[in-house]
């Protein structure tokens, strides 16, 4: 450091340079060294020094590691891990506060946000997608707390998830019929339990020919379509000034001829907006929303759509959801850490002041297997009124994606 200067870390450099900056400045210190090192341990050193100035410290080789999918630092010298959906703590640790304070101010300038004392609260992403929260004292009490939802660098495909078990084929067959027939669908779970990767497979389904744009917190949909519009909300500029949230770029995109609207996450009033869109022709829509179960996601929806301060009437909400959606996913975490898709419920209509649904799949515990798995998804054996709809729009279903399993 004392080599390099603030160079390092002012981030005016080009990077290319920098890296061989760098190399050379380490390579000449540990020559100078009395201290006898093996080329491994060289190694070793050099990349953590690597890291640390061009990267995101001992960050790097969690990052690195494909089979972890969250990473957590609780403070500088606390390091857990989510890895197969379990947690696990680590030995890494950071130098100092400070130098986790460095890392996370590296990582949000990256994407043009700030944090600091008068703004502790962050959303940012990494280059490769990652997710990254940061919160600094003095609302994190025990020191500065990062956490990184990891970006998969290889998306999962429905293959995946039929692999996985978080889906099996007649379940995806049949979800891959509504995504093309145009349905509108709603993915429900709890924190980390999948929904993310769930609509990014279902938006693989839409056809090549169609315009989509996605509305995101944080940009982490990989669409594989050509025409695929993407639009991220900003918070508030230190003046208070400048903040885009979701429900603005939901009422913008319907100005710019969608064929599909793919909110990452419905969350506050944009909830209204999005029902506008699927009830006015923008059939096909896709959004996710944290809820516990189908019935829970449609009563947070409810709320939301009431945080928009309309003053309507609570049957007149129910009415607007039950036509706007069609299909809702739920999706969650098991005890083994595994995650599973544990219902498939379609909404029928009203009756009287309440809306009604249907489950054509849903998780039987009985369904263990020997493969250690805690059940199967089957399905219930009712048959969607939603078929006429999809036939008449080219897409078939036979009844055999319904029957149920010989004995259940």
């Amino acid at each position: 450091m004392s080599s390099l200067g603030q160079q390092a870390y002012a981030g005016q450099m080009d990077t290319r340079l920098l890296e061989e900056n760098v190399f050379n400045a380490i390579q000449a210190v540990l020559a100078r060294s009395k201290r006898p090192l093996s080329t491994s341990d060289r190694a070793r050193i050099t990349q953590e020094i690597i890291d640390d100035i061009l990267g995101n410290g001992p960050l790097e080789p969690l990052l690195r590691d494909p089979d972890i999918t969250e990473i957590m630092v609780n403070r500088a010298d606390s390091i857990y891990i989510e890895k197969a959906g379990l947690i696990h703590k680590t030995d890494l640790r950071f130098s100092s506060e400070e130098h986790l304070r460095r890392t996370i101010d590296r990582i949000v300038s990256r994407v043009g946000r700030r944090v600091d004392e008068a703004s502790p609260m962050v959303d940012a992403r990494l280059p490769d997608g990652s997710r990254v929260n940061a919160v600094l004292p003095p609302i994190a009490l025990d020191g500065c707390s990062l956490t990184i939802r990891k970006f998969s660098k290889d998306p999962f495909t429905v293959k995946d998830l039929v692999t996985i078990g978080t889906l099996t084929r007649g379940s995806a067959e049949v979800l891959e019929a509504c995504v093309r027939g145009r349905l509108n669908i709603l993915i429900s779970g709890g924190t980390g339990s999948g929904k993310t990767t769930t609509l990014n497979v279902l938006s693989s389904f839409i056809p090549d020919n169609e315009r989509i744009i996605t509305v995101e917190d944080a940009a982490e949909l990989q669409l594989g379509q050509p025409h695929v519009l993407r639009m991220e909300s900003r918070p508030a500029n230190v003046e208070g000034q400048g903040q885009v949230t979701i429900r603005d770029l939901v009422r913008n995109s319907l100005r710019m001829r969608p064929d599909r609207i793919i909110v990452g996450e419905v969350r506050d009033a944009a909830a209204l907006d999005m029902m506008q869109a699927m009830n006015t022709g923008h059939d096909g829509s896709l959004s996710t929303v944290h809820a516990n179960s189908p019935r829970d996601a449609l009563s947070r929806i409810e709320t939301m759509v009431l945080m928009a301060g309309m003053d309507l009437p609570v049957r007149v909400i129910r009415e607007q959801i039950s036509s706007a959606i069609n299909v809702v996913i739920q999706i969650s975490r098991l005890r083994d850490g595994s995650r599973h898709v544990t219902s498939v419920s379609e909404i029928t209509g009203m009756e009287g002041d309440t809306i009604l649904m249907q489950d054509l799949f849903a998780f039987d515990y009985r369904q263990a297997d020997e493969s250690n798995a805690l059940g199967r998804l089957i399905p219930t054996g009712i048959t969607p009124n939603f078929a006429e709809k999809l036939s008449a729009r080219g897409v078939d279903l036979t009844t055999e994606h319904f029957r149920v399993p010989w004995g259940k």
